[in-house]
């Protein structure tokens, strides 16, 4: 675990860690993964570093197309980008960095990247600045708490390595908040992350104890909103009306599944439902069928409401606004939680701005799914008392 400040040489290090590592001592066949949030970011930040480092290697090729440098017989590297994890799956590796491990999916290790490490016995580094207390701030601090000896952490202040020049801290001094100057040059954990849309709503609920063990309220029931994906995940957030309160007391997320999987998902918990809210682009048709989503739900026996379609701007400020009025089930809604925390503004380095629209990474869908949440509370005009859902929207076999 290797938390260290901004400009430290992160992806320097991890190049030439795997590189030493590949040639050392009866070095054959070996493979090793180098894993940023973002393709494109593999491609920009790292591509060009690997290959710049191998060119004295003799016989090492390089493929543009995979972002991987072969070795010959000794083995080989590849950089990935962990907005698509599929290609990382059923693959074997003697060592995995993992970069910027804060804003990469926090399902990548267990699910996919652990279980590639077994067989080969291999290793694996985090590396990344913290940004506020996410899943970077989870496995560092399990880390620190196992005795097992399996694991170094290693925290790297601006302040102590020497690496930043002085002239250049006093700068950043000037010119960012004390928070932005801890957290990216100190390693502050207590920083909220920068652009994050739902920092302070978020802070505020854990300091007032809302986010907790929930049962769901025996006499309310049970609505979803949905943010559907083609060819990438599939949110839903499951919802009560508790007088002016939200209780969120579940969440599912799934990827490569047809609608099918999500109805009957449904179907297996014990909830009495009520209303079902799907985006507009429900209504789209499909090409090759010309059948919409809407159409396929019906036929398998959910009923949904349809959202208008709206400003993403508008439905942030409604979310803001319905925050304070939740509570969240913390046993089932932990990938929630997480990115609600870490949904933020996109960042433009060129122009050094964010950007207008926030970034797309694995925080998207979750957001979103609670986005047209906040969207659907708005539309019913939910009152004391008062949000009656449609009897056709509740299928017979939701109970």
């Amino acid at each position: 675990m290797l938390v260290c400040h901004r400009r430290f040489g992160k992806t320097t290090f991890a190049v030439n860690h795997v590189l030493r590592s590949l040639f050392g001592p009866g070095s054959k066949g070996r493979r090793y993964a180098i894993v940023l949030p973002l393709y494109r970011q593999a491609k920009q930040v790292a591509w060009d570093m690997v290959k710049d480092y191998s060119r004295v290697i003799p016989g090492a090729t390089f493929n543009e197309a995979e972002l991987r440098a072969d070795y010959g017989a000794v083995g080989r590297i590849q950089l990935f980008g962990g907005d698509n994890p599929d290609t990382l799956r059923g693959q074997g590796f003697d060592g995995v960095v993992l970069d910027e491990v804060a804003q990469i999916d926090p399902r990548l290790w267990g699910e996919i990247i652990r279980p590639a490490l077994v067989d080969r016995k291999g290793w694996a580094v985090f590396m990344g600045t913290p940004r506020g207390r996410n899943t970077f701030y989870d496995l560092v601090t399990q880390a620190e708490n196992d005795d097992s000896g399996d694991w170094m952490v290693s925290v790297r202040k601006a302040s102590e390595t020497n690496i930043v020049p002085e002239e250049e801290l006093r700068a950043a001094k000037r010119q960012l908040t004390r928070e932005q100057y801890l957290q990216e040059f100190e390693c502050s954990w207590t920083a909220s992350i920068r652009g994050a849309y739902y920092a302070r709503e978020m802070e505020d609920l854990t300091e007032a104890g809302r986010i907790t063990t929930l049962s769901p309220a025996g006499d309310a029931l049970v609505h979803t909103s949905w943010d559907l994906g083609i060819g990438d995940a599939t949110s839903i957030v499951m919802f009560q009306i508790v007088g002016r309160e939200i209780w969120v007391v579940d969440y599912y997320e799934n990827s490569g599944a047809g609608l099918a999987h999500y109805v009957e998902h449904l179907r297996s918990l014990s909830y009495r439902y009520g209303d079902h809210w799907l985006p507009h682009d429900v209504q789209a048709r499909e090409l090759g069928t010309g059948v919409t989503r809407q159409e396929t739900l019906a036929r398998l026996g959910l009923n949904c409401e349809v959202l208008p379609q709206q400003k993403v701007d508008d439905g942030i400020n409604a979310v803001r606004n319905l925050l304070p009025r939740c509570w969240i089930n913390e046993a089932k809604c932990e990938r929630l939680i997480e990115a609600l925390r870490q949904y933020r503004a996109g960042w433009d380095d060129k122009r050094q701005m964010y950007r207008a629209v926030p970034e797309r990474d694995w925080t998207t869908h979750p957001a979103d799914a609670t986005r047209y949440m906040a969207m659907a509370v708005a539309a019913a005009e939910v009152t004391v008392g008062g949000w009656s859902p449609k009897p056709e929207n509740n299928v017979a076999w939701i109970r």
